[in-house]
């Protein structure tokens, strides 16, 4: 049998020659025999019989991943309005409502209505009352209410409409102190209205050519400094605009719009059709969206000339074919046909903000499945559409976030997606969509790298006075922990959407040496941006006035650097799940020393925490303090633990982790460890994860568990149309992609010349190149836990994994094995079963 060699030694001998619905019951209708309820759009559905009510708790469990990325992801408020001051005229019962005049009175009898004032109430900690809202929001004032809702909302960036005019309105720069990143968005009709209501020019002076020239040099004047267009054209004459309008009936328009009095408003079809084509032409000179109202809004609209399908003609103009048009409010109630347009037209996006969250819980759900039924999920986008008060932006996100989960996870259970597809929908709609559309450049603080963009200027005292630093952490080639701390005041200032600097040696560093090493081409020449992924944003159980964030490495804002180890398992990952459809969840077990300070005739050593066996209880019971405190602690960081317990190494013990997906599982092993070495310290112990620290005792490893899975089912485990040795094809051909890269892999796993002190046979460290069932001398294990049929097996473990490994490299190794496993259908051998 074949002993594995050391990562180096093959490298030179081998290859430098060469929410679904839910339905409650009493329990008298569980026993009734109509089987039938009526759903949306007076739909009918089957009652669940008894037994098949869905349990929440489970529900909740299964896609708890799914409801972390919608909680936790910085959204993109893709289309929002002005706030205005406290004392402002207009009526903050408007924040609930579109409705005007005597109509707005019976708006708190609406569904809409009640649940966003609980909502409200429950932000603000007072009674769920117009009245004690309206007190509350008047003692706490504007910047404190905004900051509040802001927060909870949890936007990154917003881009703004400011052509609608409210009393007291607040200027766009304005709202950079509560918000990151603001950006402008252009109402065509308001620029028309402001050239054609100037004093500079009576009325009987104006041509269509003469304000065609005007309009024409402003709007390029300033579409560098804009994110997009934005047209109402459905407010005034509707959606059935003829591009080919002539310049006859334009200037005809014209003059009877000028007929009227001072302010002019206008309306005219002919030159509302006119003045939309000439912005789509200075759209698409400069590459700008055209944000489009579309559906319903207040009664100054004809809801019959709002339905999108009116735009075909816009559509078929080839000279509008590379324009992207935004369809705002999701069409509603339109949504259908608007799904149908983005499917079939590739300039067709759509943005579901005011139908959420205007509409009642079913109206949001419906309305959102309506779109995804036919649009792709790259051209749905967030916005709250808020405007005038804060709120309308929190109850926006809010309920945007709580409907793409139940929408998303029905999905799933539909099998329509699996949950990392699901996950990576939300980004999408919340953020990656809109960032893409509107070539918004977050990172470094502008929009098509020339508009400028106001950054949030929170005080650093009140930042600091919560938080003191922010851990930014890599995690570099050699397996090393790195981290740039920076004050909390200018990391929320700055460094969170710009990142710091860093060079490019930094990971050609050695593990024995701050320098890069030998022949590496990473050298102190040429710079890097780590960015924080502020989804992995946590507070220091152990240090409370700190935080750390995972980092990603960019070689310019918004463009991954190809050394980055979070990239390199995410871009393999997406190559598994386009190519395979499958995903790759990751299980690790921790197992690490601990070391304590003894004192001795003067002399200092760090002697093993105990002396006891494997699995002991009196071992457990010593150390049982400091894992309780690292049990809570991971706990808080949402990392789940399975087991603990001593290892047979003196002072040794393993934490194991429970398996998620591999992009988390190695983000999360990074956590643990700091975890675990951060309570170790404040205990005045050590805690090492080192491959062999002792070279007369037992190695360390950090063996990692592995499973393969297709819509949420387990596609790794054997099925009764194919059965080897408990794997289904997918999983052994996966498997003996792994075993036939192995030696390689393990510059990867094992990377330091310690791993190989660790990796001796007769050790359960897997020093021969086999595999087997249950084989733990084996470096690849198939495993049959509990619960799983005996012949069968659910997943494999990697025994030559261990504490200097890079995880994301290492499960990147993996993966980039595995697929080719699939793509040339390779075959395992057969296994060991005794290794003598």
């Amino acid at each position: 049998m074949q002993r594995l060699l050391p990562a180096y030694e093959y490298y030179k001998r081998e290859i430098l020659p060469a929410s679904p619905p839910e339905f409650h019951f009493t329990s008298q209708q569980k026993h009734k025999t109509d089987l039938s309820v009526s759903g949306s759009h007076g739909q009918t559905r089957r009652r669940p019989l008894p037994g098949e009510e869905i349990d929440r708790a489970s529900m909740e469990a299964k896609y708890a991943e799914l409801r972390r990325a919608v909680e936790e992801t910085a959204a993109v408020d893709g289309h929002a309005h002005n706030l205005v001051a406290v004392d402002s005229s207009f009526p903050f019962l408007r924040c609930f409502s579109e409705a005007e005049g005597d109509a707005l009175a019976f708006a708190p009898h609406s569904l809409s209505f009640k649940r966003s004032l609980k909502d409200i109430a429950e932000l603000y900690k007072c009674e769920a009352s117009l009245d004690k809202v309206e007190k509350f929001r008047k003692a706490q004032g504007l910047s404190s209410i905004t900051s509040k809702c802001f927060q909870a909302a949890n936007i990154s960036a917003i881009l703004m409409d400011d052509g609608i005019q409210f009393d007291r309105m607040l200027e766009l720069e304005s709202h950079k102190d509560f918000v990151p990143t603001v950006g402008r968005v252009l109402r065509i009709e308001w620029l028309a209205e402001t050239i054609i209501n100037d004093d500079s020019f009576s009325g009987s002076s104006w041509t269509l050519d003469s304000f065609s020239e005007i309009f024409r040099t402003k709007l390029k004047s300033v579409a560098n400094t804009i994110v997009g267009l934005k047209s109402i054209a459905a407010y005034r004459s509707g959606l059935h605009i003829d591009p080919c309008v002539s310049k006859t009936d334009a200037e005809d328009g014209l003059r009877k719009e000028l007929a009227g009095q001072k302010p002019f408003r206008v309306t005219n079809k002919s030159l509302i059709d006119y003045i939309f084509t000439c912005s789509l032409e200075i759209a698409v000179l400069f590459h700008l969206p055209m944000q489009i109202h579309t559906g319903f809004g207040d009664k100054d609209l004809d809801l019959r000339k709002c339905n999108p399908l009116h735009l075909r003609c816009v559509l078929e103009d080839e000279r509008f074919a590379n324009c992207q048009l935004v369809l705002l409010h999701a069409s509603y109630p339109f949504s259908k046909e608007a799904s149908y347009l983005a499917s079939v037209y590739s300039q067709v996006y759509l943005d579901f903000g005011l139908a959420i969250p205007k509409l009642s819980v079913q109206g949001m759900t419906s309305s959102l499945k309506e779109l995804l039924e036919l649009a792709p999920i790259k051209k749905v986008m967030f916005s709250t559409d808020g405007y005038a008060f804060p709120e309308t932006y929190y109850l926006g996100a809010r309920r945007a976030r709580d409907v793409v989960y139940r929408v998303l996870s029905a999905a799933c259970e539909d099998g329509d997606l699996c949950i990392q597809e699901a996950i990576d929908a939300v980004e999408n709609i919340f953020r990656r969509n809109a960032l893409d559309l509107y070539k918004l450049n977050v990172a470094n603080g502008s929009v098509h790298q020339k508009t400028t963009i106001t950054d949030t200027r929170i005080p650093t005292s009140c930042v600091e006075r919560d938080v003191l630093f922010v851990r930014i952490v890599w995690n570099d080639a050699s397996g090393q922990h790195r981290c740039r701390v920076v004050p909390a005041g200018r990391f929320y200032e700055i460094a969170k959407n710009k990142g710091v600097g860093l060079t490019f040696a930094s990971m050609g560093m050695t593990s024995f040496c701050d320098g890069p090493a030998d022949g590496t081409n990473l050298t102190g020449v040429g710079e890097i941006r780590l960015m924080p992924d502020m989804s992995t944003i946590l507070r220091l159980p152990w240090s409370r006035r700190e935080e750390m964030v995972m980092a990603d490495m960019q070689i310019r804002p918004g463009e991954a650097w190809q050394y980055c180890p979070r990239y390199a398992l995410r871009k393999v990952t997406r190559v598994l799940l386009d190519e395979f459809n499958v995903t790759m969840k990751a299980g690790f077990e921790n197992e690490f020393y601990l070391r304590r300070k003894l004192v001795s005739e003067g002399h200092e050593s760090w002697v093993p925490y105990d002396k006891s066996s494997y699995c002991s209880t009196s071992s457990f019971d010593g150390a049982s303090s400091i894992l309780q405190e690292v049990y809570s602690s991971l706990k808080e960081a949402d990392i789940v633990v399975e087991q603990l317990h001593a290892e047979s190494g003196k002072g040794q013990f393993e934490v194991a982790l429970k398996y998620v997906l591999c992009t988390l599982a190695a983000d999360n092993l990074i956590y643990a460890r700091e975890i675990i070495k951060s309570v170790a310290r404040k205990h005045e112990l050590i805690a090492t994860f080192l491959p062999k620290p002792d070279l007369n005792d037992i190695g360390s490893g950090s063996h990692v568990h592995l499973s393969l899975w297709k819509n949420d089912q387990n596609v790794f485990m054997g099925s009764n149309e194919y059965n080897y040795h408990g794997m289904s094809n997918v999983g052994e051909q996966f498997l003996a992609g792994v075993y036939h890269h192995l030696p390689s892999i393990l510059a990867f796993t094992a990377p330091h010349p310690n791993s190989y002190d660790r990796i001796q046979p007769n050790t359960w460290s897997g020093a021969y190149l086999c595999w087997g069932k249950e084989n733990r001398e084996a470096p690849l294990r198939t495993a049959c836990p509990p619960g799983v049929p005996l012949d069968m097996v659910s997943n494999f473990e990697i025994k030559s994994f261990d504490g200097c490994a890079n995880p994301h490299l290492g499960l990147a190794a993996i993966v980039a094995a595995g697929i080719d496993g699939l793509r040339r259908g390779l075959k395992l051998p057969e296994p060991i079963g005794m290794i003598f």
